[in-house]
């Protein structure tokens, strides 16, 4: 994996990013081999979306939290 997002990074010029909850090694790995094929215009929008997909699964989280606490 760290050689991969080498690789990815090396080629878009920013770091490689995925929603990685529930995903194994394998997978991530899988995605980042996919994701490399695109050019950087298309890996902004992806990165974005898994990024949007990380900050919904913390404020589900963490409102879990704080509904358990009330």
């Amino acid at each position: 994996l760290a050689s991969a997002n080498e690789r990815y990074d090396a080629k878009h010029g920013f770091i490689f990013i995925i929603c990685a909850s529930g995903k194994s090694a394998e997978e991530r790995l899988k995605s980042i081999d996919e994701r490399m094929e695109n050019d950087a215009s298309v890996e902004l929008a992806n990165a974005s979306r898994e990024q949007r997909k990380i900050t919904a699964l913390r404020i589900e989280k963490l409102s879990e939290r704080r509904s358990k606490t009330t």
